[in-house]
């Protein structure tokens, strides 16, 4: 049996992997309304990428996924909280706003997945 890397397990299911260009160039806003179509169809292709990974590794803490991590250099993101509780679609994201308090949980990221780490982040 020949062992593969859980990086090339995600890359096999379509998720770019650490050191590809796209994850280091700024996503690409939307128009909106006016690429609505265009914004529907990335946010199909997530909800599709995290069904094929969900398949393979579930993640029971939940999932979120950006279009960069799927080759797609637009900004659009689905995140998948834990449970039963609905997605959350995300374009153009925007932080307008942050606790001064922090906390430190381990987390994973898909494009880095062989890594794990304590990542600070404001409460």
């Amino acid at each position: 049996m020949i062992d593969v890397r859980p990086s090339q397990q995600m890359r096999d299911l379509g998720v770019v992997q650490h050191g590809a260009g796209i994850l280091a160039e700024p996503a690409r806003a939307f128009d909106l309304p006016a690429e609505r179509d265009e914004a529907e169809r990335i946010t199909d292709e997530l909800f599709a990428a995290m069904e094929r990974i969900g398949q393979v590794h579930p993640f029971a803490k939940g999932m979120g996924i950006a279009a960069p991590q799927i080759g797609i250099g637009r900004a659009a993101a689905v995140v998948q909280p834990p449970g039963a509780a609905p997605a959350i679609i995300l374009l153009n994201p925007k932080i307008t706003d942050r606790s001064e308090e922090m906390d430190e949980q381990y987390e994973g990221c898909l494009s880095f997945f062989d890594v794990r780490g304590l990542v600070p982040r404001p409460l």
